[in-house]
């Protein structure tokens, strides 16, 4: 029983795929992955931003992959199945969004509605199914959903006064859409050894406005956004074996925004 525990944080024998592994946080799970000897797969758009990034880290390794397109979804996983034999843990953490993401709500149009529901909420869909489908015939896998605080609350409209910033309605579709889908993919799958879950970030610091920043950290009883590098360990507890027994659950990583 010696190191029993310890073992179960070890990724030594796992291939661990992270879609938008190249953003801010998926940055910080791929570091994490990694530290703790997993075979990471950078799954994105931009190869040499990946070089810049990570050409130093050992077991690190890129596959282009654009969610949005299910042709290309396709293709990358069995790229990786082909490198690598097997997904252990796939993690959906990709972002993607139309060039008019951010507008408010009178400015949104009926097509770029559309058009982000099918990219992100889709590619979710999506690419879920397929690694699902592998992982169902080895009966052994874990996939982690990247929901948000905004896809089980609802925004509050405040904090955005003074800004140029405001909450996209349509990501509060996708993410609480998200969620859903995390549930029924859990229920699903279960009995194939699977495990379905999804994390919520509250709000993470990237530079944005101050009056916006110091809004948003009264509003949490730990009166600050999060840091990007404090959501990757909560995501390396839901692959790990110390999580063997949680699936269809919805982890907040907030601060605490969601007690009030």
């Amino acid at each position: 029983m010696v190191d029993f525990f310890k073992r179960m944080f070890d990724f030594g024998d796992k291939v661990i795929v992270i879609t938008g592994g190249l953003g801010l946080i998926g940055r910080q799970l791929v570091l994490a992955f990694a530290e703790y000897n997993g075979l990471v797969v950078v799954a994105d758009i931009d190869k040499e931003r990946f070089e810049e990034l990570f050409a130093k880290i050992k077991n690190l390794y890129f596959e282009k992959l654009d969610i949005s397109d299910p042709v290309d979804v396709e293709s990358c996983i069995e790229r990786i199945i082909g490198k690598w034999g097997k997904i252990d843990v796939w993690v959906n953490c990709a972002y993607p969004r139309t060039s008019d993401w951010g507008r408010w709500m009178d400015d949104i149009t009926f097509d770029s509605w559309n058009k982000n529901i099918q990219a992100h909420l889709g590619g979710y869909f999506w690419t879920s199914k397929l690694v699902l489908n592998h992982m169902k015939k080895r009966r052994s896998g874990n996939l982690i959903n990247f929901g948000s605080i905004y896809g089980m609350l609802g925004p509050n409209f405040d904090i955005y006064e003074g800004t140029k910033i405001t909450m996209p309605v349509v990501y509060s579709a996708i993410k609480g859409g998200i969620l859903s889908l995390t549930r029924y993919y859990a229920a699903l799958y279960g009995t194939y050894n699977i495990r379905v879950n999804s994390i919520c970030p509250g709000g993470v610091y990237d530079q944005q406005d101050d009056i916006f920043v110091e809004k948003y950290s009264k509003l949490t009883p730990l009166k600050r956004m999060a840091r990007a590098y404090e959501i990757a360990m909560p995501v390396l507890f839901l692959a790990s074996d110390c999580a063997s027994y949680i699936t269809g659950h919805t982890l907040m990583v907030d601060g605490g925004w969601s007690v009030w």
